[in-house]
């Protein structure tokens, strides 16, 4: 039986400029960093708040084929990817306070039927959603 989510993946170009970004802005903490065979290099990351799930920080490749990891480089160089939605207290806040450590946002924050959005970009070209969540119902969308 599945209990729950506990790894997802976000792909990246540099592991070490990844990690860097995900923990100096946004307070997340190396969980594993090991060099297993062939220089193939773990690295996960997570949210202190929630030590089940961790964040794989991966370089497009094996067991990708070369194709499709060419692929995934040239959408992260053209910031096409999503990332990660992450839930926030307070949006405007930590839109404030993630602008001053020069983390680059396309979206302001801004009302939305379920709460405040937010939308940045990390150092490899993935889009992060901030959320601010309120409760809504269906007919909140008409």
């Amino acid at each position: 039986m599945i209990t729950n989510i506990s790894l997802v993946t976000v792909f990246c170009l540099d592991q070490d400029q990844a990690r860097d970004f995900y923990v100096d802005n946004l307070n997340f903490e190396v969980r594993t960093d090991v060099t297993m065979g062939e220089g193939y290099r773990w690295l996960t990351i997570g949210h202190p708040s929630q030590p089940e799930l961790e964040v794989t920080l991966m370089v497009p490749g094996p067991p990708l084929d070369p194709e499709a990891a060419q692929l995934i480089r040239q959408q992260l160089e053209k910031g096409q990817i999503g990332g990660l939605g992450l839930k926030v207290d307070d949006c405007r806040k930590t839109f404030a306070e993630l602008s001053a450590k020069g983390v680059t946002f396309l979206q302001e924050p801004s009302e939305r039927p379920y709460g405040v959005e937010a939308v940045l970009r990390d150092n490899t070209g993935n889009w992060l959603v901030l959320v601010e969540p309120r409760p809504f119902t269906p007919e909140d969308f008409s």
